[in-house]
């Protein structure tokens, strides 16, 4: 089984997966059609169906087009407002491509009707995998759109978060150095999140993804994992873990963003004095 990490839109990744002893492949949040056929061609493979795991346009966008040049693609999800659905899952459903097996997680909270994905080959060394869409992030988790903490607390910790250790996570945004800048503000003395966060900045600017993480790394740097832990109690002062995840989720909702580069142009207008008669007193 092998993962292609596909980059799109703004900070999207959607994945191609391939079963190499029959070259067919999987799909997961096909949002630009136009990309994923180029990775389908060059690798030389058929694709077979497509799995979505929730319903938002820059996950699901691709379906209908798709559907439409390859007549008869399953396309897999939990929530009827994905288009071109065509086979509605439920939590705990397996579905089998060749060797490829895949069990489907029911993650409600982004959205109502979220789905994430675990995937294995039977007797194959390599690690299984999880395409985690907005539910679970590298360093983060997804915002609480259309459900409540309780949810996503039982989304990481009982259905996710009980998932083999080895298991790599393959989210559905690259945001991870920004997760991990709020990471660090919950636990200043956390020496893994701070080796985390130089090695992200590091790929961000090779221009690099920093999928797949692992499950076990996860528990180390995630805030959203950690909600047991005195720090982030102490951060949130809060002790019963599912008002920890709700007010973190609130922290991070309002935790700012690196500050934009002044525009050049707007600093020229400085520099030359065309703002002073506006920034004189009166």
């Amino acid at each position: 089984m092998k993962v292609k990490v596909i980059s799109v839109l703004e900070d999207n990744y959607m994945y191609l997966v391939i079963e190499e002893s029959t070259r067919d492949a999987v799909a997961v949040d096909a949002a630009v059609p136009k990309r994923l056929l180029e990775i389908v061609r060059k690798e030389d493979v058929v694709l077979r169906a497509v799995l979505t795991t929730h319903h938002h346009w820059d996950h699901a966008r691709g379906n209908e087009e798709l559907a439409r040049l390859f007549p008869g693609l399953r396309v897999y999800g939990a929530d009827e407002r994905i288009g071109a659905l065509t086979h509605k899952v439920t939590h705990d459903q397996e579905l089998t491509f060749g060797a490829i097996r895949v069990r489907c997680l029911f993650t409600p909270c982004h959205t109502s009707g979220h789905m994430c994905y675990f995937m294995w080959e039977d007797g194959s060394p390599d690690a299984p995998a999880l395409f985690s869409g907005d539910t679970l992030f590298v360093g983060g988790c997804g915002k609480f759109f259309e459900g409540t903490a309780e949810q996503m607390y039982t989304n990481l910790t009982q259905i996710l978060g009980a998932l083999p250790k080895e298991t790599k996570v393959f989210c559905g945004h690259e945001c991870t150095v920004r997760n991990l800048k709020f990471a660090l503000k919950v636990e200043p003395g956390n020496e893994i999140v701070k080796k985390k966060l130089a090695w992200a900045k590091q790929r961000d600017d090779e221009d690099l993804p920093t999928v797949p993480s692992t499950l076990q790394e996860e528990f180390l740097y995630n805030p959203f994992l950690r909600v047991t832990e005195e720090p982030l109690q102490k951060f949130t002062g809060k002790t019963d873990p599912v008002e920890v995840l709700r007010t973190l989720r609130t922290e991070k909702d309002n935790f700012k963003k690196p500050k934009e580069r002044p525009n050049p142009q707007a600093m020229l207008a400085f520099d030359w004095g065309l703002f002073s008669p506006f920034l004189e007193k009166k």
